[in-house]
């Protein structure tokens, strides 16, 4: 394992992406985020370099990627623009051969499907929801995988039910097959990304992170 310094990070703008931003910076992590919009990002630390571009341009990750060792991304899909996930990674694969980076945490729903999962019904009605309301959306994130799948380097995929956008930071519960709880905490989430880039427990392998 590479020793991990700095971190790239995508939909660092967002809710979810913020926690991860802050908690990257108070363990001591150099951390290089891609805003499309700067001039709305309130979060300042001199460890802190933003670069202004868009996940759906090759040119923006390779900026981004630039002098990093690992790779988060937190990113949501944007009303009424084009797919993001699937773009967004195909993207960071090929800066990250281009730039020798291995390591790569990306964020999704429990509603992704793999060929180890053992859903429950309840878990199943969510993910059937979410394919039903979403299916544009679930189609470029179920693409996601499969490209993840593909590739070489050492993914995790980070699953999750309804994402609570607090400093809670609470016992959770980690399955790779089902996920046990209805909810967690935007804290809970960064701590655990953060946890993994460095420890890499669940290397290609998506599990489900809920609250206790």
């Amino acid at each position: 394992m590479k020793n991990i310094s700095k971190v790239a990070v995508l939909g660092g703008a967002g809710r979810t992406g913020q926690f991860l931003v802050n908690q990257l910076l108070h363990q001591g992590f150099s951390v290089k985020a891609l805003v499309r919009n700067p001039d709305n990002f309130t979060v300042q630390n001199p460890q802190l370099e933003i670069i202004k571009g868009d996940a759906i341009y090759e040119e923006s990750i390779s900026l981004l990627l630039n002098n990093c060792q690992a790779v988060l991304s937190t990113i949501g899909q944007r009303p009424g623009e084009p797919m993001v996930a699937s773009q967004a990674t195909k993207n960071v694969l090929h800066a990250m051969k281009e730039y020798g980076i291995d390591r790569y945490l990306i964020l999704a729903g429990l509603n992704i499907d793999t060929p180890f999962d053992k859903k429950s019904p309840k878990t199943m009605m969510a993910t059937d929801w979410m394919k039903t309301n979403f299916p544009e959306i679930q189609n470029d994130r179920q693409k996601t995988y499969d490209i993840l799948e593909a590739s070489a380097v050492k993914w995790t995929q980070v699953r999750v039910p309804l994402i609570e956008f607090t400093d809670r930071n609470s016992e959770i519960s980690v399955n790779l097959e089902d996920c046990l709880g209805d909810k967690i905490s935007a804290f809970n989430i960064s701590s655990f990304m953060i946890k993994e880039m460095v420890e890499e427990n669940f290397i290609r392998q998506s599990p489900f992170i809920s609250e206790v």
